[in-house]
């Protein structure tokens, strides 16, 4: 049963907005109070948080759908709808997040941090909020906007200062559960360590995290064995540990040989050549083994590495090791920068910036992408003719047309507002210049004209009067034989 993850995929979806209300209020002897439709809530965010509690991806491998939910549509009485609840899902510190073609979305490192990974969609406007002196009873109200689905990676890389790499059964394990209090699984053979392990050190006054993971073969870098699984888990160390094996059975290995083979993968993966580097020539308690390193150390320090001798099973040679290894990461943490306070980056937008395109392709349609007018295709009901006149006016008025008129855009030409998969597509007119030749003067209603002179009002008083007594005279009651 597998009880480690550092790699999913996850398919995410927004919550889409609310559609906006459409209503006119009423109440005794104020029939045509005016628009009253409230707006549409918004939908809610899928948002990934670090929480240091996590330290799998397991439960994105089981359940890879996640899905925050919707926002409530407005209604009358200008009541608008309940934003949706967003989503917080969990994950690890030290959290990458890619798109699938592998560019890196967000680094989360840091208890707290937080990426949005699906933005919810917009709440549509009521009739309310589009009522104008213009406009004074809106017979339509805008849609909500759908939430956006993604498809995002999850790689955990683990977030340690010192690694420990090695060949299997070289005592990786075995050094990370004598130096801190973490318990890894400890057997003799190959691949023993099949997840990453973590554990606290405490040198002195300095505090550090040690990690022992999946050791390396030749060909690790290509992925063969636990290959790039192992190597993801260094990148973010500041220290890298060589445990060379100084008692192992196999008659074509030595440790010279071991760290030449583990150097050159480091080196093809890439990233990892700045890192200090300490050697520890463990399981010196076996005879063989104390004299083994005997013979290699002096080769070793002759190359410039540092060269521990140690035994995790005698307790032998460690509290050298952790008080070097102190040392490396308090200088490699007094390197680094500062962090500094977070800043705002304000891009404005060039002021030639129209906000739209307008693209003629090979089969002669014309084609029309922006934030804007794809955002208010969505949130149009074509059901609706004034609602349709209303987007025709918002077009307008960005200088759609006038973009198309300029394009080469003739009358009956196919224009296309979206994406390929997702795309508006009409035969073009250019009589659209405000929409008021196809549907007339749209959300005006006489009944909201100015008030009528008091002697038309009478008069119109005594012809309503004049109609009911000529309909009471027409009527005949049913006669019974």
């Amino acid at each position: 049963m597998t009880t480690f993850v550092d790699r999913v995929e996850l398919h995410v979806a927004a919550g889409n907005g609310g559609h906006g209300c459409a209503s006119v209020h009423r109440e005794k002897f104020k029939p045509l109070g005016g628009p009253d439709g409230g707006n549409g809530g918004r939908g809610g965010d899928v948002i990934l948080t670090v929480d240091q509690s996590v330290t799998t991806l397991l439960d994105y491998h089981h359940s890879p759908h996640r899905k925050a939910t919707n926002g409530k549509p407005g209604e009358g009485g200008n009541r608008s709808g309940k934003d949706g609840q967003d989503l917080v899902l969990p994950v690890p510190d030290g959290t990458v997040v890619l798109d699938k073609a592998g560019n890196v979305l967000a680094d989360l490192v840091g208890h707290g941090t937080s990426f949005v990974a699906a933005q919810g969609g917009r709440g549509g406007l009521g009739n309310a909020a589009l009522a104008s002196a213009r406009r004074k009873a809106p017979g339509f109200a805008l849609l909500g906007e759908p939430g956006d689905l993604q498809d995002v990676v999850l790689e955990l890389k683990t977030v340690a200062d010192v690694a420990l790499v090695g060949y299997p059964s070289a005592g990786k394990s075995s050094l990370i559960s004598v130096l801190s209090a973490a318990k890894p699984k400890i057997a003799d053979y190959p691949f023993t360590t099949l997840v990453p392990n973590l554990g606290v050190v405490t040198a002195g006054s300095t505090v550090y995290t040690i990690a022992d993971v999946p050791g390396l073969i030749p060909g690790a870098s290509q992925g063969k064995g636990l290959g790039l699984e192992f190597l993801r888990h260094v990148e973010r160390c500041s220290v890298l540990v060589h445990v060379l094996d100084t008692a192992t059975l196999e008659s074509d290995r030595d440790p010279v040989s071991d760290l030449d083979i583990i150097e050159e993968e480091l080196r093809q993966y890439g990233g990892l050549g700045n890192r200090p580097r300490i050697v520890v020539l463990n399981k010196i308690d076996v005879p063989d083994g104390k004299d083994l390193a005997e013979m290699v150390r002096p080769d070793l320090e002759a190359r410039g590495y540092r060269v521990f001798e140690a035994s995790a099973v005698a307790h032998m040679g460690l509290r050298e090791l952790s008080f070097a290894l102190a040392e490396l990461v308090a200088q490699s943490r007094a390197a680094k920068p500062k962090e500094e306070a977070t800043r705002i980056v304000i891009r404005p937008k060039a002021v030639d910036d129209a906000g739209f395109t307008v693209t003629r392709e090979e089969d002669g349609l014309y084609r029309v992408r922006g934030e804007k007018p794809e955002r208010w295709v969505r949130q149009t009901d074509f059901n609706n003719d004034e609602a349709v006149g209303y987007l025709a006016d918002r077009l307008n008025r960005l200088g759609v047309e006038e973009k198309l008129v300029k394009a080469g855009a003739r009358s009956g030409d196919g224009v296309a507002i979206g994406p390929e998969d997702n795309a508006v597509v009409f035969d073009w007119e250019p009589s659209l210049t405000s929409g008021a030749e196809m549907l007339g003067r749209r959300g005006e209603d006489h009944r909201f004209e100015a008030p009528r002179p008091a002697a038309q009002r009478r008069r119109d008083r005594q012809a309503e009067r004049d109609d009911v007594e000529r309909a009471y005279d027409d009527f005949q009651p049913f006669q019974a034989e």
